[in-house]
Order: C-alpha cells, then structure tokens, then sequence
C-alpha cells in the first residue's frame, strides 16, 4: 500500500506562511511537505521529526542534504537497507530495500520545532502511512517527538510508552517500536548519540526483523 501523502497540504497556517518566505529567499529549495523515501512495503519504517531548512526542504528527500543525514544514510548502508552510504539529492540512484524514511511533521518549522497543534495536525498522515505496516515490522522513532508522535497515531497512553535510547515497545498487533536519540548535529557533536551508540540501534533493528 503506497503511503498516504499531500503534497499541496496547507492546513497549518504558520508552516505555510514559512514555506512561502523560505521559498522567496531560496527559490530553488523544494519548500513543499516532503513526502516519504523508500520502499512502499518496508518492514523498517524510520520517523523522523521534520524536514531541515537546508535539508530535506531544499532537496525534496527526508534526511537529505544536511548533516542531519550524514550518519543515517551510512547506517543504512552498512546493514543492507540502502545502496549507497551517501544520499544527495532527491534524483540521484540511491534506493532502499526493505526501509522507508518518514517525518512525523512534513513541513519544515521555523528553528526546527513544530508546535503541538502542527504535530497533532500532520498525525492524520503518520496514522495511514503506519496502518499499511505489518506486524511483523520495526518502526524507529528518531527522538522523543517522532516517538510522541507514533504512539498518538494509535490513541495510546504517552504514559505507558516512555521515549528512552534504545528503547523497546511492541505495541499490540501492530509492530514493535523501537527508538533512538535523534542524528542531529547537536547531538552528534555533544556525544549524545555517538557513532557506536547508532550502530547498536541497527545492529537491533536487524535482529529483531530477523
């Protein structure tokens, strides 16, 4: 099942009103809601935050053209969800197998954080696109809002499924979750999440898929 998707969204009035000044200034950049990247029919569904102002705004692909990607798109790489460790524009031969690459808000936010009534608005898109998941699948939250974000797609209690690094929720009938601190720049370079820290996360990913 193709992931549901809108392209021409503009239901959040700051988002768009961003977009439209962001695109004034960068008429280049992508600036529209970035649709997901990957294989339709994953097992291994990644959700990210939101797309960056030099990222995945400007190239139209999530975790594309910022640093934020850089060590995705190499995890990914080393075991065997993508053909390559680099991703750089949203044309280039880059495919993954078995991996889909989403965001919990579609739109770029000003300073990179979306506000609640954005979040909550953008999750009727996150609650088709995880309903055509099977169960047997592992979704990777990056960060405490994508992981936020997944257990309200499913009107479950934020009490009983608590974001921590490494975290593991199998949520009932439907696919376990499994979580990350996020592959940003600032927690890459304080060491929050370092490079050794990642690898374990796909190095249990790959197991639990089996």
């Amino acid at each position: 099942m193709k992931p549901a998707f809108d392209v021409d969204c503009r239901q959040c009035p700051r988002l768009s009103g961003f977009l439209n000044t962001v695109k004034d200034k960068y008429p280049d950049y992508y600036c529209r809601p970035v649709p997901p990247f990957g294989d339709d029919d994953a097992h291994f569904v990644i959700v990210g935050l939101a797309p960056g102002m030099h990222g995945a705004n400007r190239t139209g692909r999530p975790f594309t053209g910022d640093h934020a990607g850089i060590m995705l798109y190499q995890m990914l790489h080393k075991h065997g969800f993508a053909s390559d460790e680099k991703s750089i524009s949203a044309d280039d031969a880059l495919i993954l197998s078995n991996c889909r690459i989403t965001n919990a808000v579609k739109c770029l936010p000003p300073d990179n954080k979306p506000i609640g009534a954005e979040i909550n608005t953008c999750n009727q898109f996150l609650v088709q696109e995880l309903a055509s998941i099977s169960s047997n699948s592992v979704v990777l939250a990056l960060g405490g809002i994508a992981h936020r974000a997944i257990i309200r797609a499913f009107g479950l209690r934020q009490v009983d499924y608590k974001f921590g690094h490494a975290a593991e929720h199998p949520l009932p009938d439907r696919f376990l979750l499994l979580d990350s601190y996020h592959c940003s720049r600032y927690n890459t370079n304080t060491r929050r999440l370092t490079e050794q820290m990642f690898d374990s996360v796909f190095v249990r990913a790959r197991e639990l898929l089996g």
